[in-house]
């Protein structure tokens, strides 16, 4: 795929992230508390999170290994930033979910689709399209990557502990739901989606690429509108113990 092939997958993306955002409005995506019989076939959701996940991390491997600039200092660091998110995401992530969940094969799908996408949009500018002169090692000490590290990181710690704080809302057998409070649950109703947010907002900014303007443009597209149908859920369920607080930004929205 050339530079101009590239930029028009970018826009057909970017078309269909948008479509998605307004769709997830109005239908709410079948997985976690909002499964239902009516999204067909589930599988557990180890193994579902492990066969949704796992893709782009084994696409990134296979466009990095196959690239002639797979050994300079910045791509590398680009290709290690993105493998720590995946390989937690796809073969960590699933080993710590309790309970007997589950996910639907289409959700599941869907989520394979995008993320062999992803792997090749984000693969295919780092590894090939980005021009030579631009990744080079005074990449390092730019604002770009020095913002957008600090982003990526915190972001990602912010999402593993939001996630960690949703582990242990319950004991072991109890099937109940619980409002999250610790962390950032004090501000927000989806701190795990802000976390995952403002990580992808940082790669973006790291590379400062409009393929990872792209994938932050898509993990909007799908979390913010989730994170409204969890805090819409949450003021059911719980009330006035929502008090102020946001569905993903805090003190925003």
């Amino acid at each position: 795929m050339d530079m101009i092939s590239f930029q028009l997958f970018l826009v057909i993306m970017s078309l269909i992230a948008f479509i998605v955002f307004i769709a997830l409005y109005f239908v709410k995506a079948g997985y976690g508390i909002f499964r239902t019989a009516s999204w067909g076939i589930s599988i557990p959701n180890r193994l579902a999170w492990v066969l949704m996940e796992a893709p782009v991390f084994l696409v990134m491997c296979w466009m990095w290994m196959h690239s002639e600039r797979r050994l300079d200092p910045v791509i590398v660091t680009f290709f290690l930033f993105f493998q720590i998110h995946y390989f937690q995401r796809a073969f960590v992530f699933p080993l710590l979910i309790s309970g007997k969940s589950k996910m639907p094969l289409a959700i599941m799908s869907m989520g394979i689709v995008f993320n062999l996408l992803n792997g090749y949009m984000q693969g295919k500018w780092i590894f090939y399209l980005a021009p030579e002169e631009m990744y080079q090692p005074s990449w390092f000490a730019s604002p770009w990557f020095l913002v957008g590290t600090l982003l990526f990181f915190g972001g990602m710690i912010t999402n593993w502990h939001s996630d960690y704080v949703i582990r242990h809302l319950r004991k072991p057998g109890d099937t109940r739901h619980y409002l999250p409070e610790k962390g950032l649950y004090r501000y927000v109703t989806s701190a795990n989606y802000f976390g995952e947010i403002v990580e992808w907002a940082g790669w973006a900014l790291l590379t400062c690429s409009l393929s990872g303007l792209v994938f932050l443009w898509w993990t909007l597209a799908n979390l913010v509108p989730r994170a409204d149908a969890i805090w819409r859920r949450y003021r059911e369920e719980f009330g006035e113990a929502v008090g102020d607080r946001k569905r993903v930004f805090p003190f925003l929205y």
